[in-house]
């Protein structure tokens, strides 16, 4: 076994972490062969490794009648190679407009993250016809680039954890043979044979029929589908610079920067900079409605797109993403902080600001008081809170958050903007949000 060429791959292939002095793995074991494959082999590098740690861990999604016949094949696998096993329940609640394999996907990414020894590198059995099935399924989409490159051999999850598909340039048939040859039994799931998905489709009359009509069909592809990925990567790096360029402290994306590029270059960078706020990319559709309304509307006009996770305005020139977010409540200052309800932390400070409050004045935060009239220290004449928020270009959607300190009935405070004239003190008190 351990001259197999597959045996080989997978040693080559975790030299990487070797050398990085990462010796602990988590199989994702499945029961199928790949998965139970991957873990024989990693059986016998701990043989040869003593140094190597390697557990597994079984995902029962309860989607199939069989889930738990399988967990315990699973069970009794490990036990027999004298593997560590741990088993996760997972629910799958059906969603609209998102595929049942994809809730599985990810609910079985998060059970794994959260079971798998601390440190520890994911090991996924996804193999070549893997690979080419995503491939096939992303093109039937219309996906771009970033699509067709399918599965990465690396992929770090929200965590930072590392999942790792030593087996994704191994074929499939390449696969069973080694179950074959060394008598490695395991289990076949009954819906992989049901041609009313897709993937299963693909699996059984697409990709056989083309690599018996083109001999190689299958490496040919995963070579094409390596380069697609690794102009992925250029197209990355360029993209961070013209990002870098583009956006503000607070992760604004500036207009006038924008309109410096190329059409195709302004939609990359704002699908770029979509990501760092969401994962659910808009539509066509969508994307020229933001880009257009961005450039081309009136420099006063007010902006919102809706998208899936929140919104997209236009404020002084840049482009902002608005989460949902309910509403803050009142509430009384009787100590020296408060936590609001989005987590910052209403803070008492001694200092320049505000006179302290007389026995007969209750304190109390508020929010979203536009029409309270304040005269903000150095600043001409008295006016509503709107017209001062106004004057210190504060976006219409951030006001609405801005802690309002009163003394009874009265503005003293706009935390982290100003303090009332009328109510100042050298030596007094003043309020700040963290």
């Amino acid at each position: 076994m351990q001259a197999s060429p597959i045996y080989q791959h997978v040693k080559h292939a975790l030299e990487h972490f070797f050398k990085q002095q990462q010796y602990n793995f988590t199989v994702a074991l499945s029961g199928g062969v790949d998965s139970v494959v991957l873990l024989h082999i990693m059986h016998l590098l701990k043989q040869a490794q003593p140094k190597l740690n390697v557990n597994a861990i079984y995902v029962n999604h309860g989607l199939s009648q069989y889930a738990n016949d399988w967990q315990r094949f699973c069970q009794n696998l490990c036990a027999e190679l004298n593997v560590p096993f741990n088993a996760a329940q997972v629910t799958i609640n059906p969603q609209t407009r998102t595929s049942l394999e994809a809730q599985a996907r990810e609910a079985r990414y998060k059970a794994l993250d959260e079971l798998s020894p601390a440190g520890s590198v994911i090991l996924l059995g996804q193999h070549l016809n893997d690979q080419i099935e995503t491939f096939l399924l992303r093109l039937k989409r219309g996906s771009g680039l970033k699509g067709l490159g399918a599965m990465q051999k690396m992929r770090e999850l929200q965590s930072g954890r590392i999942c790792y598909r030593p087996l994704l340039n191994i074929t499939r048939s390449d696969i069973e043979h080694f179950a074959t040859e060394f008598n490695i039994t395991h289990i076949t799931d009954d819906s992989n044979t049901d041609e009313r998905f897709d993937r299963n489709f693909l699996r059984a009359r697409v990709v056989p029929l083309l690599a018996k009509r083109f001999k190689g069909f299958e490496h040919c592809a995963g070579r094409s589908i390596e380069l697609l990925q690794q102009q992925q990567a250029l197209l990355d790096e360029y993209t961070e610079l013209d990002l870098k360029q583009s956006i503000n402290a607070h992760q604004a994306l500036s207009v006038s920067q924008l309109t410096t590029y190329s059409n195709v270059r302004i939609t990359n960078v704002v699908r770029a900079w979509l990501s760092l706020f969401t994962q659910v990319m808009p539509s066509q559709k969508q994307l020229f409605q933001i880009i257009n309304q961005a450039i081309n509307a009136q420099a006063d006009a007010q902006m919102q797109v809706d998208l899936s996770e929140g919104q997209i305005r236009r404020h002084q020139g840049y482009l902002y993403f608005v989460t949902p977010h309910t509403l803050l409540a009142d509430e009384a200052l009787t100590g020296n902080e408060l936590a609001l309800d989005d987590g910052r932390v209403l803070i008492k400070q001694q200092g320049k600001g505000l006179r302290a409050p007389l026995p007969n004045e209750q304190v109390t935060v508020r929010f979203n008081c536009n029409s309270a009239r304040i005269k903000p220290l150095k600043k001409p004449g008295s006016n509503t809170l709107k017209h001062w928020f106004k004057d210190a270009k504060v976006a219409p959607w951030l006001r609405e958050r801005v802690p309002l300190i009163f003394y009874n009935d009265e503005l003293v405070q706009v935390v982290g903007y100003f303090v009332s004239e009328k109510h100042q003190d050298e030596n007094g008190i003043f309020w700040e949000c963290k």
